[in-house]
Parts: structure tokens; sequence; C-alpha cells
């Protein structure tokens, strides 16, 4: 299968699917649990319950396109992360 990395269904998993969705033969296993949980904004479809994120109608990362979307923002998050760090890291010069 061409492509097989950014798609998979594990259609005998005793959750499948764990969300409900109008395309069941699209729907993509790869992020079981989502890398993107830990954003403020990720993009998807969450309530905030308690303040715990609370994901059950959101299917963004299980949707055509939905790899692309979080590597897009996985690398966008972590480019702002090395930034950051980079910045932290400059001595003080006021001193």
């Amino acid at each position: 299968m061409k492509h097989s990395f950014k798609f998979f269904a594990n259609k005998d998993c005793r959750y499948y699917p764990c969300h409900k969705t109008a395309d069941p033969e699209h729907f993509n296993c790869l992020f079981c649990f989502c890398p993107l949980y830990f954003l403020d904004d990720c993009g998807g479809n969450y309530k905030m319950t308690r303040g715990v994120k609370d994901c059950t109608d959101c299917t963004l990362p299980h949707d055509k396109g939905g790899y692309a979307h979080v590597l897009k923002r996985l690398k966008t998050e972590f480019t702002e992360m090395r930034k950051n760090a980079a910045e932290a890291d400059k001595p003080d010069e006021s001193a």
C-alpha cells in the first residue's frame, strides 16, 4: 500500500472505530492517542470538562488529511519550542 506509514485501520480492536464517523473505511488508527492533546488549540473538535480535554467528538487525526495536519502542527510546535529554548540559553547581556 502506497504511503502505508500514514494510514492503518485496526479493525480487530475492540474499540474500532472509537469515534462515530460517516466514513469508517477511511478511519485512521495511526494516532490512536492524539499527539496534539497537549496543545491548548489543537485544531480539533474538543470540549473542556472540569479542566480535562474531552476529544470524544473529534475525528481530526483519524480523517483523511489528519496525518498531514498532525505533522504540520507538531513541526510548528517543535520549531517554536526550539526557538524559545535557544532564546532562554542566550546569556543575559544587560548585566
